[in-house]
């Protein structure tokens, strides 16, 4: 046996335990071999409503709630020819008795002392009506939610269920108390759950489980169904627990399906859609060169050319359309990487001798949008090729687009070839060309402006949200 270090010993009076006693927050009664009770605190003559003179004396089965009473005496006098530490009623709801016959909630510690048989006995009591309606409020919050809710231990059982977790998987709540929780995850999964739960308990924080991972669960009668699964850690009077909110996503995993599905079938449809209507302005182009061929007049060949320029402009943003999988809206960069070079071509001149650069950035146009534009660069730019480089003449065209606003782009085509003269108008009055231009920036509800000196440019500015 071991004994105490004098050194370390500090002699305690009577009266300090006694001060001791007296100041705890706990109630703490004293009560002999027959019931009565010999010494009481403060906080219990707070807690039960009498005063010092009314406690002493008094019968200890008197502060315990008359339906309750018969059987007190049995449980003390068991108590007493076993005694030892412990808490009383484990595992049931004790209720105490106040002087005003008004019943609260309670736990009750029990201590024998001194000699054994003087069956002296310390009793510790607390008043848990607030601890007691907060777990109230608690349960009453877990059984109204919408979602499945469930508590679980360390060791994996269920110790809480709400009734939609009941409904949710098929169980009864008895069947599900005490049951564990592996048992509602899909077999193919199980295997790895038990170290899914010791890695949070490890390392408990309130987070998502399986982030990023398609999550299932098991019912009753062995079906699955996919989940989401938020975890709360909680640290109980029983120790640490894991609150788990479960939602049952088969609707909107159902519903998220049938909209991938019909996104499919959308882009299957105007995939197709696009592909012929670009075929059809390639049968469209293909017939004006044929038509070319059989004219030999200069200005009808000229007037054809143009017209499957235009053609060919059109099928470009189509084929830009096809080619990125984004039928919403055209890579302006990409299509006039496609039709500038053309565009030089169907002029016959040196494409060594005119240089044409183009710069869209990250421009990204509604067809709605893109359609009008790409047919105004092709105006532009055909009408500079053709007349602003007579022939061995060497220059550069340029077309920009920007975002000149957050909701308004500016569409430039500039070249440093023959200068426009001051007496040929650019309204709507002009050629065929010209009159194109403005109609189109009137289809874009933009604004159409003219530089003549000291190079020639073009500007369109559009409103694009």
């Amino acid at each position: 046996m071991l004994a105490a270090d004098p050194r370390y010993v500090t002699p305690v009076s009577s009266d300090l335990l006694a001060s001791a006693f007296e100041a705890t927050t706990v109630g703490m009664l004293i009560v002999d071999g027959e019931g009565k009770i010999t010494v009481v605190n403060g906080s219990a003559l707070d807690m039960f409503g009498y005063s010092k003179e009314e406690m002493l004396g008094r019968s200890i089965e008197s502060l315990v709630p008359s339906r309750m009473r018969g059987a007190h005496a049995s449980y003390r006098a068991a108590f007493l020819r076993a005694p030892a530490e412990r808490a009383m009623g484990a595992g049931r709801d004790l209720y105490a008795l106040r002087k005003d016959g008004t019943e609260f909630p309670v736990e009750i510690g029990l201590r024998p002392i001194g000699a054994p048989q003087l069956g002296l006995v310390l009793s510790t009591v607390v008043d848990i009506t607030e601890r007691r309606r907060l777990q109230d409020r608690f349960r009453m919050v877990v059984e109204n939610a919408p979602n499945a809710i469930v508590m679980v231990n360390t060791s994996g059982k269920l110790v809480l269920v709400n009734g939609q977790a009941e409904r949710v998987f098929g169980y009864g709540r008895g069947e599900m108390l005490g049951l564990s929780i592996d048992t509602l995850v899909p077999e193919r999964f199980r295997a790895h759950h038990p170290a899914f739960r010791n890695a949070f308990f490890a390392q408990p924080d309130a987070r998502p489980m399986g982030a990023g991972r398609d999550l299932y669960a098991r019912r009753r009668d062995g079906s699955e169904f996919p989940v989401e699964i938020g975890l709360v850690p909680l640290d109980t009077e029983d120790g640490p627990m894991v609150l788990s909110a479960i939602v049952d996503i088969t609707e909107r995993k159902q519903r998220e399906e049938s909209i991938k599905s019909a996104l499919r079938e959308k882009e299957v449809l105007l995939g197709e859609v696009h592909h012929r209507v670009k075929n059809n302005l390639q049968v469209i182009e293909s017939l004006l060169s044929l038509q070319a061929r059989r004219v030999k007049h200069p200005e009808v060949q000229s007037a054809l050319q143009d017209s499957q320029n235009r053609i060919r402009s059109l099928s470009y943003i189509h084929q830009t359309l096809y080619q990125s999988g984004d039928f919403a809206f055209v890579d302006f960069h990409a299509f006039l990487r496609e039709l500038l070079p053309r565009l030089v071509d169907s002029t016959a001149i040196d494409a060594s001798a005119v240089r044409v650069s183009f710069d869209a950035g990250d421009v990204q146009l509604p067809i709605n949008l893109a359609i009008p534009c790409g047919l105004i660069v092709n105006e532009l730019v055909t009408n500079a090729l053709k007349h602003g480089f007579p022939s061995g003449t060497r220059g550069m065209i340029s077309v920009e687009l920007a975002h000149d606003a957050p909701e308004t782009i500016a569409m430039t085509v500039e070249n440093d070839g023959l200068l426009i003269a001051e007496d040929v108008s650019l309204t709507g009055g002009g050629t065929l060309g010209v009159q194109l231009v403005t109609l189109l920036t009137e289809q874009l509800q933009g604004r159409f402006e003219v530089e003549r000196r000291p190079r020639t440019r073009f500007r369109v500015r559009f409103p694009c949200k």
